[in-house]
């Protein structure tokens, strides 16, 4: 596995080694030793799935609040789509700042989003599939967002407002201006 580190501290895209022939392919797709030396000791706790049927399918940008924040560790396993991180750390050098990641099923690439960043992304491919895991439970009660397209965020989405296909919860959600403080950027030396 390749761990490749971003423009943005603790956010890290990781690049399975794929093995293939006549009959297709295999990958490790996570191995906790690898992990935990490239990124830290992390315990994932639940797995999520979403198929999104469009292509310009928006979900996100979503947080949860402590004690219930989530790292997240995405990967496309069919179609494609834009993934984005968002700095969200009060304190942050990078703090307003994205990373944005194409995450396909042919590239087999995937984003580390630790907490303390809103996390999203836009279908490229109609019926883009993903997958990730989370460092903790969902919870409705610390369950935040963040304005998908707030201009603020700089955001080069491969879809507009317009044509953008999203819930109407993340059509409602603040800007960075309006989200409190909610995480604080702890330096690591």
């Amino acid at each position: 596995m390749n761990f490749e580190p971003t423009e943005i501290l603790d956010v890290v895209v990781i690049t399975p080694k794929r093995f293939g022939d006549a009959r297709g392919y295999f990958m490790e797709t996570f191995r906790q030793t690898l992990f935990e030396e490239h990124i830290g000791r992390q315990i994932f706790v639940q797995d999520n799935q979403s198929m999104s049927v469009q292509a310009g399918t928006v979900r996100g940008l979503h947080f949860q609040l402590d004690p219930m924040a989530q790292g997240k560790l995405v990967r496309c396993f069919a179609g494609a789509l834009l993934d984005v991180a968002v700095d969200i750390r009060h304190g942050s050098p990078s703090y307003g700042k994205h990373v944005a990641v194409e995450l396909t099923a042919e590239n087999g690439r995937q984003l580390w989003v630790p907490p303390g960043f809103a996390h999203g992304f836009c279908t490229l491919l109609p019926n883009t599939e993903i997958s990730y895991k989370v460092t903790n439970y969902y919870s409705a009660e610390h369950d935040r967002g963040l304005q998908w397209n707030d201009p603020k965020l700089g955001i080069a989405w491969p879809v507009d407002e317009a044509s953008a296909l999203l819930s109407d919860k993340d059509r409602k959600q603040p800007t960075l201006d309006d989200v409190p403080a909610s995480f604080l950027f702890k330096a690591t030396s």
